[in-house]
């Protein structure tokens, strides 16, 4: 499958790629690769649920409503609190149906490239028969700004499934 998110700006899964990946699991980065540049670079919320709105979701950040609508409430709410979002693929690393992204997310257009700057996110999916099946992550607020604003947003529990 030719993804999108290969060849528009964003997204550089060849030059992220690990060496060792096998063809499958070129084949699930490049699935999420796909979502997470429609969702989270182009916030393409239609396009979303146009490729992934069947997808079994399952979202395991309590903070985030569960399903692919749970999540696009979230990040269209999101988007126009801060409509400079922006989200810096730094690493990918596949373990099978597990990909694995390292990023730096910004809230504001003059704070990209300073990685002092608002957050670190680890964010996992597994893909389930070229969709995408479970989601988890792990944020680290990088200045006070984000350190607040994690607090404030972090304590509703907005979905029963595990962490884990």
């Amino acid at each position: 499958m030719t993804s999108t998110a290969t060849t528009s700006p964003g997204i550089d899964v060849d030059a992220l790629a690990g060496r060792d990946w096998s063809t499958d699991e070129r084949a699930n980065a490049d699935v999420v690769a796909e979502f997470v540049q429609l969702l989270m670079i182009d916030h393409d919320l239609d396009g979303v649920r146009r490729r992934f709105g069947s997808s079994p979701y399952v979202q395991h950040n309590h903070s985030i409503p569960d399903g692919i609508e749970g999540l696009l409430g979230y990040i269209e709410r999101l988007v126009k609190r801060f409509p400079e979002y922006s989200y810096d693929v730094r690493r990918i690393t596949v373990d099978g149906d597990v990909v694995t992204f390292q990023s730096h997310v910004t809230m504001r257009a003059k704070h990209r490239g300073n990685d002092r700057k608002d957050l670190n996110i680890i964010d996992s999916w597994r893909v389930v028969d070229g969709e995408i099946g479970d989601h988890w992550d792990a944020l680290q607020p990088l200045d006070a700004f984000m350190r607040f604003y994690a607090f404030v947003t972090g304590g509703r529990v907005r979905n029963d499934n595990g962490t884990f």
